[in-house]
């Protein structure tokens, strides 16, 4: 008995030692161990969407949810970690979500014929590599020849590179499918004389928002189309600035100064807010900020505008 009690007790301590060491050790390890780089802060997707075609049984579709869901919470997290008012929709590549695509694609692997995803990469890896959103679009269009909105993203994709005459190309055989709507005949002809205008993204935007089929898409055409009301609205006011001050040989005082000047330029003011104290606001509510010193308007700091 007292034999068999020694060989327990020995066996006890011989784990409870292992597993004193192996707590020191990670320790020791975790501390040792050299900081990594930005670029591989996010766990590598352990498998793709290609490894497991063909391997689920039927359940493919809900493969694909599974990777679709993960692609939106993967972007959720990193725009939450710098919050909305710094983000810069133009170029998210600082925000580094090198997952967005992958996820993509083997959303896509999964359900060739499963349309969010094509459309949300459309419209956000654009600022972050406009040559994967090419890619997952085109691998849309091949998949789904008959859908016509997958052109439609793919022509807003080379609009944004400022490549007209590929989008103009894009837009006309997107016109061609049966049940496109005329708008997509008319983008084909503006992109060639009125690309670059505001009237044109202006256009492009509201048609994204009316037909975006996920949250992220419309919250960016949304703040988008302020973003373009702001720009007219800072040229309205420009205008009346220096109007104002070729007249005073001043800047003005404040914006309630300027507004007699502004309204010879937009009747009574139209498309401009005022707020209880006068001053003019942007579309999301944020007052503007005149500077006296350079007699210009500027954007306030915390305007949901994007600051360029």
């Amino acid at each position: 008995m007292a034999s068999k009690f020694r060989t327990t007790a020995l066996s006890v301590l011989v784990i409870l030692s292992g597993l004193v060491a192996v707590f020191f050790l990670t320790g020791f390890v975790e501390r040792q161990r050299p900081p990594l780089p930005p670029n591989y802060e996010d766990e590598d997707m352990a498998l793709r969407g290609s490894q497991f075609r063909g391997f689920v049984f039927g359940a493919e579709g809900l493969v694909a949810d599974w990777y679709w869901m993960n692609s939106l919470q993967y972007m959720g997290k990193k725009i939450s970690s710098v919050g909305l008012e710094n983000l810069n929709i133009e170029d998210m590549r600082s925000l580094n979500p090198r997952l967005l695509y992958p996820y993509l694609n083997s959303a896509t692997d999964m359900d060739p014929q499963f349309i969010p995803p094509y459309s949300y990469g459309a419209t956000i890896l654009p600022a972050i590599d406009p040559e994967q959103a090419i890619a997952l679009t085109e691998k849309g269009i091949a998949n789904n020849p008959d859908h016509w909105r997958l052109y439609q993203y793919l022509g807003y994709i080379y609009w944004r590179l400022r490549n007209y005459d590929k989008a103009a190309e894009v837009y006309d055989k997107g016109s061609q499918i049966a049940g496109a709507p005329v708008f997509m005949k008319m983008m084909s002809a503006v992109m060639k004389t009125e690309g670059g205008s505001r009237d044109v993204a202006r256009q492009m935007y509201k048609q994204i928002l009316a037909e975006a089929e996920d949250e992220s898409s419309r919250q960016n055409a949304e703040i988008r189309l302020l973003e373009i009301d702001s720009l007219d609205e800072r040229d309205s006011i420009t205008a009346a600035l220096s109007d104002f001050r070729a007249s005073n040989n001043r800047c003005p005082a404040n914006w309630a100064d300027l507004l007699p000047t502004l309204q010879k330029r937009l009747r009574d003011g139209r498309g401009l807010r005022v707020d209880r104290a006068n001053n003019f606001v942007d579309p999301g509510g944020t007052p503007y900020l005149l500077d006296r010193q350079t007699c210009t308007v500027n954007l306030g700091p915390e305007s949901r505008m994007p600051h360029k």
